[in-house]
């Protein structure tokens, strides 16, 4: 097979293509955020971060993107995923930048096979810079009690639930909060000056940046 052949037959196991944001530098991957386990339910908790959820409104809703990533959910348990993702990130075209990747700008990670499966994928492209935001505490926590440290080049920043709240301490895994009405913790993201994109920006790939603090919208 050709590449673009080879591209159509990892796609088919993952569900599609990577996703390409206007705000990221880098491709991504995501899920429908009706599959989130937490964020489901912070879904309806006014003062969550996840209140009013970007991913369930908007052109995700237009456009029946919603709908059309529920089937990606699935794939993830294929036997070929973790082959088919490591292919994906490897051959990312040069529009963005090749050496980070993010996990879910939408969705957030299922379980423990799951997880799993990401940190495989990241050991599999050590040149790839990974960042997985997520709000799953439990689960985090239970892979580390079970497998130890994740890989260097994945950073898992752990998310706040609410808005204007403290960081969350998990582990001392880095974090990232939301500031509405009150100043930012830490490192503000500043993409909210830059017509939401995050330029030359990579801060929230290094974790050694303790908590970022995102701007409501």
């Amino acid at each position: 097979m050709n590449k673009t052949q080879t591209e159509t037959f990892y796609k088919g196991f993952i569900g599609s293509g990577l996703s390409n944001t206007d705000k990221m530098p880098s491709k991504s991957f995501n899920l429908s955020a009706s599959h989130c386990t937490t964020g489901s339910k912070l879904v309806n908790v006014p003062g969550s971060t996840c209140f009013g959820c970007y991913a369930l409104k908007g052109n995700y809703r237009r456009y029946k993107h919603i709908d059309k990533m529920k089937p990606k959910t699935a794939k993830i348990f294929s036997k070929k995923w973790v082959e088919a993702m490591t292919w994906l990130i490897i051959n990312q075209d040069n529009k963005k930048d090749r050496e980070f990747f993010r996990w879910h700008d939408s969705g957030d990670v299922q379980n423990m096979e799951h997880l799993i499966k990401i940190v495989q994928v990241c050991k599999n492209t050590p040149d790839v810079s990974h960042w997985l935001p997520t709000r799953e505490y439990k689960l985090v926590k239970n892979y580390l009690k079970t497998f130890g440290d994740f890989p260097e080049n994945l950073t898992v920043r752990i998310s706040a639930h609410m808005l204007d709240s403290n960081p969350p301490n998990i582990e001392n895994l880095p974090t990232s909060t939301v500031n509405k009405t009150k100043k930012a913790i830490g490192l503000e993201c500043g993409s909210y000056k830059n017509e939401g994109q995050c330029l030359d920006c990579r801060l929230c790939w290094d974790k050694n940046v303790k908590n970022i603090s995102y701007k409501y919208h």
